[in-house]
């Protein structure tokens, strides 16, 4: 591991602090990781990893964008930038905050893009496990969002592309066996 990329890693780590995953209840920093390994795996660069791990800190914690820069250089800083969800003002519901967030992530460098994709691959099988009701929202989210998200990593398009298919047909399977049960328990107190 480079020393960029450790730094990133402690930093993430230390300023995440004792936050925890929604539904799982490990340690947040887990989900930093995954995305980084995603990252790695499909041969981001030494800053992209760097980002993985940094991605949440502006959005999740007191970190700035300018702490950031001080510590890590300017293009990490962009690279945050562009993966922060800013559009979190009160008053704005959340289809018209995803909407503002699609056309900046739009606009986003291929470099930010693939780190968003590996984020969004790594949402979406925590999601689609665990929330099935909120899954249909993200999902739904997320499929708008790689329409747009067109110039990250090819190979992790197609995988994320796979991902979502995948988790919405799981989705739909188990929408209809629920169904399905719920017909047959009608019938079944018919008789």
């Amino acid at each position: 591991m480079s020393h960029l990329i450790e730094r990133a890693r402690a930093f993430a780590i230390e300023c995440h602090g004792s936050q925890v995953r929604k539904y799982t209840g490990e340690p947040y920093w887990h989900h930093l990781r995954n995305v980084a390994i995603i990252v790695d795996e499909f041969g981001g660069t030494e800053s992209q990893v760097a980002a993985a791990w940094l991605h949440d800190t502006v959005e999740d914690t007191d970190v700035t964008l300018d702490d950031l820069e001080a510590e890590f250089g300017p293009e990490i800083r962009d690279l945050v930038y562009w993966l922060t969800d800013r559009s979190r003002e009160e008053g704005i519901n959340r289809r018209s905050r995803k909407a503002l967030d699609r056309e900046r992530l739009a606009r986003a460098p291929e470099a930010a893009q693939t780190v968003k994709l590996a984020d969004l691959i790594d949402n979406m099988k925590s999601i689609s496990a665990n929330d099935p009701d909120f899954a249909r929202v993200f999902l739904a989210e997320t499929e708008r969002l790689l329409e747009v998200m067109v110039q990250g990593d090819p190979r992790l398009q197609t995988r994320a592309a796979n991902q979502l298919r995948d988790a919405q047909m799981e989705l739909l399977t188990a929408h209809l066996a629920e169904m399905t049960r719920r017909e047959d328990g009608r019938h079944n107190s018919e008789r």
